[in-house]
């Protein structure tokens, strides 16, 4: 397999979900502002989007969009747990997760990369954030993963997430298990070894 990423971008979910997997993959580095791929061809021949990340499977397709291809990426190695089986209400439940994390936090935290943001714009965003954020503590103030007490795609997802708040200056300091939660997960060995591939770690 293949994956476009771009370093810390929602493709670490991916790369992480690869990790976990223990699946042998190949990495192509995206500049996501361009659309090209790292030896210069245009990225948007395999993303029309031209955003990451895009995962090319051993048929030559082409999967895009993160939610779709950790399930992709779960469903090769069942034995991983994962993502629960399909069908079933677990699924369901992940698949809830997964769609929480991408409407209400990920374009959230996203629409604060955009500089041209205005203050009160940028305000609005985090407060709608920060709303999301006081629901999502009263689930992990009782278990360790969103899923309960097994990891999953899903904590990958909302991880990586998470994770661009320092470079927005988004304080987490108002949920302490949230801040706990990153520890906890950044310090899976699967998590550390696809930050350190995309050079993230310090």
């Amino acid at each position: 397999m293949k994956l476009y990423y771009s370093p810390g971008a929602c493709s670490l979910s991916v790369h992480i979900a690869l990790c976990e997997a223990g699946l042998s993959y190949e990495l192509v580095r995206v500049d996501i502002r361009e659309a090209t791929t790292e030896d210069g061809n245009d990225y948007r021949i395999v993303n029309p989007f031209g955003y990451v990340p895009a995962l090319e499977i051993k048929t030559g397709e082409v999967l895009l969009e993160g939610p779709a291809i950790v399930q992709y990426i779960a469903d090769q190695v069942p034995k991983k747990k994962l993502a629960p089986t399909n069908g079933s209400m677990d699924r369901y439940r992940l698949q809830q997760w997964l769609n929480f994390i991408s409407t209400e936090l990920h374009k959230g935290l996203g629409a604060l990369f955009n500089p041209a943001l205005p203050t009160e714009a940028r305000e609005m965003f985090k407060g709608n954030v920060g709303r999301r954020l006081d629901v999502l503590t009263e689930r992990l103030g009782t278990s360790p993963f969103l899923m309960g007490d097994t990891f999953t795609i899903a904590d990958g997802y909302l991880f990586t997430v998470l994770g661009w708040c320092p470079l927005l200056e988004f304080d987490l300091s108002p949920w302490p298990s949230l801040k706990a939660y990153l520890e906890r997960i950044g310090a899976r060995p699967a998590v550390q070894q696809a930050m350190g591939k995309e050079g993230l770690l310090a």
